[in-house]
């Protein structure tokens, strides 16, 4: 059997990798799956802790989680095909929307 510890380290450490991710890349489509990536790490989370605790409160969550996940990529994917689109790049630094 593998400790919960573990589980809660893996998580810790994608949604590390995730914040690093948000902060460091610049790439609109880089962002948006470090954003999954952190939801992802949250949802092991709840599962852990579900787990542990041997109720299904931390799975319901998760399927919330996912759902509200699912229409954000929908929506967030079409932005960012609207970005590329209008200024051809997804770079965020050169996409500037307060500017004319």
């Amino acid at each position: 059997m593998i400790p919960m510890s573990y589980y809660l380290l893996l998580s810790a450490l994608l949604f590390g990798v995730g914040i690093l991710g948000v902060l460091i890349r610049r790439n609109a489509l880089v962002i948006f799956m470090s954003i999954e990536l952190m939801l992802n790490a949250v949802n092991l989370t709840f599962i852990t802790l579900s787990r542990y605790m041997e109720t299904l409160n931390g799975q319901i969550y998760v399927f919330f989680v996912m759902t509200v996940a699912a229409a954000e990529v929908a929506v967030g994917l079409a932005i960012i095909m609207l970005l590329f689109r209008n200024w051809g790049t997804a770079n965020i630094d050169d996409i500037n929307l307060m500017k004319w």
